[in-house]
């Protein structure tokens, strides 16, 4: 199986750019922010801190959290529930960033992410596929671009779903996360050492998309 790795931090357009390119090239994609944020929105819905390690970990016997493709896009289920709109709400955002600080939530989630793996060619996102996830996968890439660019295209796509939010607050939640991504114990954001950095300021979707399927064509 061929599998791609791409991370980087918070709004570098990695989901969007990696679902174009497995389309592209005819691969699955899987949105592994999307497990952590299914975690994170479990917590919430229940009224459990997301930082209280010790009731998160005890919460997950009764947390199941399944990837459908369903007319080829991913969905993602909490206990039979599709809540594939609710996880990519600001507090899903928080939340998710929270519970991947937890060493258990990442041990839960750590199986179901390789079992995909080795079953597909895929393209996986995340924030340490290349580091700790997929080790061995045979394109690593980590995507990024500048916070101000990062967090317009967020603040964006938050205004085109109606939520009620400020171009400052979507840029301070922004940094609060790559700052927390970046220095948390387990499996900090960073670059795996042989992995391809593309930065995409200031490149449309298509021109990203195209950079980034030349760099695994050019690896495979």
């Amino acid at each position: 199986m061929i599998n791609v790795a791409i991370d980087g931090p918070a709004g570098a357009g990695k989901s969007t750019v990696a679902k174009a390119a497995a389309k592209q090239l005819g691969y699955i994609y899987v949105d592994t922010g999307a497990l952590y944020r299914a975690v994170g929105v479990y917590a919430l819905r229940n009224n459990i801190s997301t930082t209280d390690a010790e009731k998160i970990g005890a919460a997950l016997d009764s947390i199941r959290v399944e990837l459908k493709f369903i007319g080829g896009v991913q969905h993602v289920f909490l206990n039979d529930d599709d809540v594939s709109e609710e996880i990519r709400l600001p507090e899903a955002s928080m939340a998710a960033s929270n519970v991947s600080a937890i060493p258990a939530v990442r041990s839960f989630l750590f199986d179901l992410q390789r079992s995909i793996a080795a079953q597909n060619n895929c393209i996986m996102d995340g924030r340490d596929i290349g580091t700790v996830v997929l080790p061995d996968a045979q394109v690593k890439i980590f995507l990024t671009a500048d916070d101000e660019e990062r967090a317009m295209r967020r603040y964006k796509e938050l205004k085109e779903k109606g939520s009620e939010v400020t171009f400052k607050e979507v840029l301070d939640d922004l940094r609060e996360r790559d700052y927390n991504d970046s220095h948390r114990e387990i499996a900090p954001l960073k670059p795996a050492e042989d992995s391809v950095l593309v930065n995409t300021t200031g490149m449309t979707l298509e021109e990203s998309t195209q950079k980034i399927i030349e760099v695994i064509k050019e690896k495979i």
